[in-house]
């Protein structure tokens, strides 16, 4: 039988089990002997990773063909505007490859959200917000990218759900038997 993991990543974290001297793997915080991520996140983004020991299963995971919706939630520099909620939903040509539609809604900062070690920064005279963006796809830092072609350069970034899976109440660095 297949196992699958939900371990919430901690900022800082590389979404591998190796890395050079002085980085921070998920060693640090999985245990489990024979799991590998299915998908990834960047070192600078936060929360549900999937693992597990079924390569097949791995590969479907992480496989954009197999559409599972990745839920994040951005907090952004900037006010959100409705045409920039118009733009970040459509098609976005972001150079080497043009998104799918996605869908994208600015939300309050969630209450059960965990302090960031080290905080994000903060500059007193521009305001931020908070989007919830629902995509299939899951390109190389794809989120930031669509964020920064709206004008609402990413600050934080924290995927919520995939497919089924959701973080629900993990702390980073915990995990859980999904």
């Amino acid at each position: 039988m297949s196992r699958i993991l939900l371990l919430n990543k901690p900022f800082g974290v590389l979404s591998q089990f190796t890395g050079e001297p002085g980085q921070r793997t998920l060693a640090e915080c999985v245990t489990e002997k024979g799991v590998y991520a299915a998908g990834r996140l960047d070192a600078d983004s936060e929360g549900l990773l999937l693992l597990t020991d079924d390569g097949a299963l791995q590969h479907r995971l992480a496989d954009p063909r197999h559409k599972q919706v990745k839920v994040y939630l951005a907090q952004v520099e900037g006010l959100v505007t409705p045409e920039s909620l118009a733009r970040l939903q459509a098609p976005l040509d972001l150079g080497d490859f043009v998104t799918q539609p996605c869908r994208a809604r600015e939300v309050a900062e969630p209450a059960w959200l965990w302090p960031r070690t080290p905080p994000i920064r903060e500059r007193k005279a521009i305001p931020t917000s908070w989007l919830r963006i629902e995509l299939r796809e899951g390109k190389n830092r794809q989120v930031r990218r669509m964020t920064a072609k709206v004008g609402l350069p990413t600050l934080r970034l924290i995927r919520e759900a995939i497919g089924e899976w959701s973080l629900g109440d993990l702390q980073p660095g915990e995990w859980r038997v999904g």
